[in-house]
């Protein structure tokens, strides 16, 4: 398969160690004759895969989906191939959501919680940029989480509503704008943003949803006389165009007329299900499911939206009952190469989304708040999923069982660039295992290393940090009951030597890169389980793999099945890189990392605000902020949405130690006299 024309890759950098033979065998496998439609790149922490994802994109020459099982190893990836592929389309495709509450009844106490969202503008323009780029190009690579298999407006109603104009075109301006008008742009003449226009005389700018530079439109009489880009802020020209294409403001868009066809076929739907519900003696949920209905049908009717729209999409699309929904799948035209990085986890996580979401809308259904046909607006099940898949290739350090029982072979990937290799295994026993930890933090500490400890539970955690404190070493735990923010740093500290050896659970496995860490100790390795799983074991033991003189501890009274898994194949990936640095007169190399100023998440905003404002002397109005927190927070416990109220609340302490603000949460009383609005940051999805 050679090289082609359509991705240029970009780099310094050569395929080394055993990435060539790992190219190699996926791109014959990949070849038509093979016939091998799935296939599994083995690759150890540190080796190189997204390296050798970009060669074989570049190679098989088509567009390509890279799924990602969260959206910050998406975002890493989108930027490392960003850099790879500098002059080709890479798009980021994510949940646009800042905050997400689904819909939703509990029976047992009555409760029906609106549907409420928060939507990331940026993330929104990056979704539509994706679509806009799949649709008008053929070298595109989308890296997206698994909000790919989820409903997304027809492809077919999105390109028949595109607005397409050459330069010499004859061209009713006043047409014109009703077209934007219906791709749900609006007229806006006084601030430029995404999704409007507007009108100087002869000449209309367009801000495209999907990007960051406007469109401008000479026209002379009915002709358009020129097309240019030009930036936003300075209204400076940055291109001249021959060829105009605008695509929809949103992804939900179809014609009118599709929408008035739709509203009968809806109130069929109600009246039988009305009937039904009235046969069962059912007449609180008959009553409901009615006035909603008509309401929305109203909505619709007058402005052609009503909240909730989605879950009429079967009607509106005019798919039949139980039809797999228009996906960003869809938006590819022709043959695409899928890769899923992490399989391991990302493949579980596309099979479970269908059945979670199914169960959440029965309940909605059954109840009388949706109609039967609300539960086709779904994300795709996992055999549509591999049916709207060509070629697959899966990547991960230890591939599971899914992906073992579709491809027919393992492509290995097991030497690091660098030389380095996986540490080495040792086995201790259970008794003194809390003593032994001990004396390796201390040893560790004393070359300037740093050290992880594995545990089974939070609460083992946090008894464990706070008796190696009492003891005077310097520890602190890590799980998935702290706040976000308080995480970040916390791996920041680790790292700056602030303390020497982190406590944590599952925490400690795919995506964290510690270079400093030179012992992993797992504590408690023979209670078999998820937690230490051989999957599990050889993540964890990875965090180690980045340092020279990185190895593990098991400490175990009995060698479990897991166990040996795992220490046979880190023991066999030893012996190849050892081999090959032997062969090949390579000397390892440790990995140096530099660590940023800020790792903060943009949840932090408000108390990196208040610390900027602090030092520079700017009046900066924390206490206004606080009452806006602390109302938020308030709310969250009141829709006994507590996580967020615990995320809040932890904010909030942070924000008043870092403004050296004293005192208390005030009483509801006083946050409801207060002038100032709530805004929602909410939890993330």
């Amino acid at each position: 398969m050679e090289n082609s024309a359509n991705f240029i890759l970009k780099s310094p950098y050569k395929p080394t160690g055993d990435q060539p033979e790992a190219i190699e065998a996926l791109c014959r496998g990949l070849d038509a004759k093979s016939g091998e439609r799935f296939q599994i790149l083995e690759g150890v922490t540190g080796s190189g895969k997204t390296f050798t994802m970009a060669n074989v994109i570049a190679r098989f020459g088509k567009p390509a989906l890279v799924v990602s099982h969260n959206k910050t190893l998406a975002a890493q990836l989108y930027s490392e191939l960003k850099s790879f592929f500098p002059d080709n389309a890479v798009e980021y495709f994510v949940s646009y959501y800042d905050y997400y509450q689904p819909e939703a009844y509990i029976p047992q106490t009555d409760t029906f919680i609106e549907k409420d969202a928060s939507i990331n503008k940026e993330i929104e323009r990056l979704r539509l940029s994706a679509t806009n780029s799949l649709l008008s190009r053929d070298d595109v690579i989308i890296v997206a989480s698994v909000s790919c298999i989820y409903g997304l407006g027809s492809p077919d109603d999105y390109r028949q509503m595109i607005v397409d104009v050459r330069i010499g075109d004859t061209v009713d301006r006043d047409e014109l704008l009703k077209k934007l008008v219906d791709i749900q742009y609006n007229r806006n003449d006084y601030s430029p943003e995404p999704g409007t226009f507007r009108v100087r005389g002869d000449t209309v700018d367009i801000f495209p949803s999907y990007s960051t530079h406007g469109v401008r439109l000479d026209f002379f009489g009915d002709q358009l006389e020129r097309a240019q880009t030009f930036d936003v802020v300075s209204g400076h020209s940055t291109g001249m165009l021959n060829h105009v294409v605008i695509s929809p403001a949103t992804h939900f868009v179809m014609p009118y007329e599709k929408i008035e066809g739709s509203i009968a076929a809806i109130i069929d739907e109600m009246e039988e299900r009305v009937r039904w519900f009235e046969t069962n003696g059912k007449l609180l949920e008959a009553q409901r499911i009615k006035m909603r209905t008509l309401y929305d049908m109203e909505m619709l009717k007058e402005i052609g939206f009503c909240s909730g729209i989605e879950n009429y999409s079967r009607h509106l699309s005019g798919r039949k009952a139980g039809d797999k929904p228009a996906t960003l799948l869809d938006y590819f035209q022709g043959e695409f190469l899928t890769i899923i990085d992490e399989s391991h986890a990302s493949l579980p996580q596309i099979k479970g989304m269908f059945n979670g979401d199914q169960a959440r809308k029965g309940v909605l259904v059954e109840h009388g708040f949706r109609l039967p046909s609300a539960k086709d607006n779904r994300p795709m099940n996992y055999d549509e999923f591999m049916k709207s898949v060509g070629p697959v290739i899966f990547t991960s350090a230890t591939p599971g069982p899914l992906e073992r029982q579709l491809a027919p072979r393992v492509i290995p990937q097991l030497i690091r660039p660098t030389g380095l290799v996986d540490p080495p295994v040792i086995v201790r026993p259970l008794t003194g295992q809390i003593d032994d930890v001990m004396e390796e933090i201390r040893a560790h500490a004393a070359k300037g290393e740093r050290v992880l400890v594995t545990t089974l539970t939070k609460r083992t955690s946090e008894d464990l940090s706070e008796y190696l404190k009492s003891v005077g070493l310097k520890v602190r735990y890590l799980h998935s009951d702290i706040d976000a923010i308080e995480r970040v740093e916390i791996l920041r500290s680790l790292r700056k030597a602030e303390f020497d050896c982190l406590i944590g659970i599952n925490l400690l496995r795919e995506g964290l890169d510690l270079p400093e860490v030179s012992l992993v100790a797992v504590l408690d390795a023979d209670k078999e389980g998820f937690l230490r799983s051989e999957t599990s074991l050889i993540q964890t033991a990875g965090r180690a793999a980045r340092h020279l003189d990185g190895k593990v501890i098991l400490y175990a009274d009995k060698i479990t099945d897991s166990m040996k898994r795992m220490m046979t194949v880190t023991e066999a990936r030893r012996t190849k890189q050892l081999d090959y640095n032997r062969v090949h007169h390579i000397t390892p190399k440790g990995i140096e990392k530099s660590i940023q100023e800020s790792l903060v998440i943009e949840a932090e905003g408000q108390r990196i605000e208040a610390l900027v404002a602090k030092e520079s002397g700017v009046d900066y109005d924390v206490h206004a902020t606080l009452r806006e927190m602390e109302a938020e927070m308030l709310d969250a416990a009141e829709s006994l949405e507590f996580e967020r109220a615990a995320m809040l609340r932890d904010q909030i302490k942070e924000l008043r130690l870092a403004a050296g603000v004293p005192g208390e949460t005030p009483s509801k009383k006083e946050l409801k006299d207060t002038r100032y609005p709530t805004a929602r940051r909410g939890k993330r999805r």
